[in-house]
């Protein structure tokens, strides 16, 4: 069937004043009053496209109506209207005006000459409600429609502005705009982690017909299940955040907001909104319905929406959301600390966890030292759950902290690199006996380029007030070692590990005056044009040393 519209004249004050006095609330008589009103005295008439999904834009307490109407043909067709609320609940209601074929036959003309309005006025007519709803499911009318009939479509919301979007068909042949639903639309929860959840749901009838132009897109969040794609969509977008122009999502890239991260993986597209309100994650996975979630947060309840939608229309329809709550992480094992005793820890890049320390204080004022052997560590110190230290640590590290006996203190190691680091711990409450020498403000070593000959180089570091002992070693390596050699380098190990062949000498100074505690070493007997790799250690009272950063330095190659 194919539709006709018309216009009608109506005063702008007239319209105004009818806008603004009805209502879907109002009473059955006074509505169709104000129908046989609006349908003999129009203006500026709202005409309901067929075929069309319109999207309709909602003042709050300001009622908007649109109608249609058959051209004449078939006594009865059938027609369906569907409406999606895109946010707030709403009231609508469909009213249809019978009147005589006489004036409908005029109308759908476009005839509008005044004593044939007054005529039909006078002429026998019925307007009846056949459809009322109040909510924010997405409903659908399904009726027969005459060709002799009037219809009138009213909308209010009494919340706030909003919009809906509202689809009207004729053609029940060639199928409907939205994808099918199968007859149990809910999503069943199949699995749950503590940082998964594996959803499962049947499939809709539209991906078996039409596999190529159909996908199902998953939305999830921490707040609410949504009833309709539109509905998410608003919400997110109240958020302050953009999102691409549908979840259907083309597969196009997108320009995503600072806020916004896009995964391409495995043939699924997921789009992660990060919001005060919690995380909004979408995921389109073409046809496949079974889907586990990863990268949940532990013991968090998410709510999950499933869509099938149409990529060739981006019409969509919405799952029975289900939600969820992750299991909780089971608690971190915790090693205890002792007076003295050094503890050394391996640190997992790549997950990211947390190793836990306790320590039971039994004196007042006491010292936690760290020595950084690889990476780099991030060190949080609590005493009885509040912070006391927070740092990033690189080197060699002491903090001196004060408190009571019996203070509880925990200590949370993480690795801040990609890949494993390593560090030594050790907690005593006895200063007079360091665990660790003194250390030079710098643990670097120099190299002197104009010193370099052929077959030597020479090199120097700072020392300290106390008397200490420094062993030189040095390797020959290739170009190729340079950066491996220098990322591997273990500064907890000492001379132990290496062989005795690169070791070059060792001494012993100090100076009182720290300006001048510095000495240089010129090391001999190497082949020119040759990378050598340096390394210093320094070893205290207990006999534990610190290995300096170690140097690359390549000699000349020709003199």
């Amino acid at each position: 069937l194919k539709m006709s519209w018309f216009w009608f004249y109506l005063p702008l004050h007239l319209l105004m004043a009818s806008c603004l006095c009805h209502s879907v609330k109002a009473s059955t008589t006074s509505s169709q009053q104000s129908f046989k009103t609006d349908l003999f005295n129009f203006y500026h008439s709202l005409i309901l496209a067929d075929g069309k999904e319109t999207t309709v834009h909602l003042l709050k307490d300001i009622p908007k109506r649109y109608y249609f109407v058959l051209e004449e043909g078939r006594a009865l067709a059938p027609f369906t209207i569907t409406v999606t609320p895109c946010d707030v609940p709403i009231e609508w209601s469909i009213l249809m005006h019978k009147a005589s074929a006489s004036f409908l036959g005029k109308a759908t003309r476009g005839d509008h000459d005044t004593q044939e309005v007054s005529k039909s006025q006078k002429a026998p007519s019925m307007v009846s409600t056949i459809f009322n709803y109040k909510g924010n499911s997405v409903e659908t009318y399904m009726g027969m429609s005459s060709h002799s009939a009037l219809y009138m479509l009213e909308f209010l919301s009494t919340e706030r502005d909003t919009h809906i979007t509202v689809y009207l068909t004729t053609d029940t042949t060639s199928g409907n705009l939205y994808p099918e639903l199968p007859m149990d639309p809910r999503i069943d929860v199949t699995g749950i982690g503590h940082t998964t959840v594996t959803l499962t749901w049947k499939h809709s009838p539209s991906v078996l017909q039409h596999r190529e132009n159909i996908q199902y897109c998953l939305l999830l969040n921490e707040k609410h299940n949504y009833k309709s794609l539109c509905a998410a969509e608003t919400a997110i977008r109240s958020t302050g955040m953009k999102l691409p122009p549908t979840l259907a999502l083309s597969l196009s890239p997108y320009l995503l907001e600072p806020q916004q991260v896009m995964i391409l993986s495995n043939s699924e597209l997921s789009i992660i909104n990060k919001a005060s309100s919690g995380e909004v994650r979408q995921i389109c996975m073409g046809t496949k319905n079974t889907y586990t979630v990863p990268n949940l947060s532990p013991n968090t309840q998410y709510y999950f929406d499933v869509f099938v939608v149409n990529l060739f229309t981006n019409a969509s329809a919405a799952y029975t959301g289900t939600f969820a709550r992750t299991l909780e992480e089971p608690k971190p094992k915790v090693m205890e600390l002792k007076d003295g005793k050094v503890i050394h820890v391996v640190l997992d890049g790549k997950k990211q966890k947390f190793y836990n320390l306790r320590y039971l204080a039994r004196h007042k004022k006491l010292q936690f030292t760290f020595q950084l052997c690889h990476g780099q560590v991030q060190v949080h110190i609590t005493k009885n759950g509040k912070t006391v230290a927070l740092e990033n640590i690189s080197d060699l590290r002491y903090f001196t902290l004060k408190g009571k006996p019996l203070d509880t203190y925990l200590v949370q190691l993480r690795s801040t690199e990609e890949f494993n680091s390593s560090v030594k711990v050790q907690v005593s409450p006895h200063f007079h006996k360091p665990l660790f020498p003194l250390l030079p403000e710098s643990l670097k070593i120099k190299s002197f380029s104009k010193l370099r000959t052929c077959n030597s180089v020479t090199i120097a570091w700072l020392g300290t007030q106390e008397e200490s002992k420094y062993c030189v070693y040095k390797k020959r390596i290739e170009e190729d070692q340079v950066w491996m050699e220098l990322q591997s380098a273990d500064r907890c190990s000492g001379p132990e590990s290496r062989h005795k062949s690169e070791k070059v000498l060792c001494k012993y100074f100090y100076d009182i005056n720290l300006q001048r505690a510095v000495t240089t070493e010129t090391i001999k007997r190497l082949d020119a044009g040759t990378l050598y790799l340096f390394d210093v250690y320094l070893f205290g009272p207990s006999g534990i040393p610190v290995r300096y950063h170690s140097k690359v330095v390549k000699t000349r190659k020709k003199c």
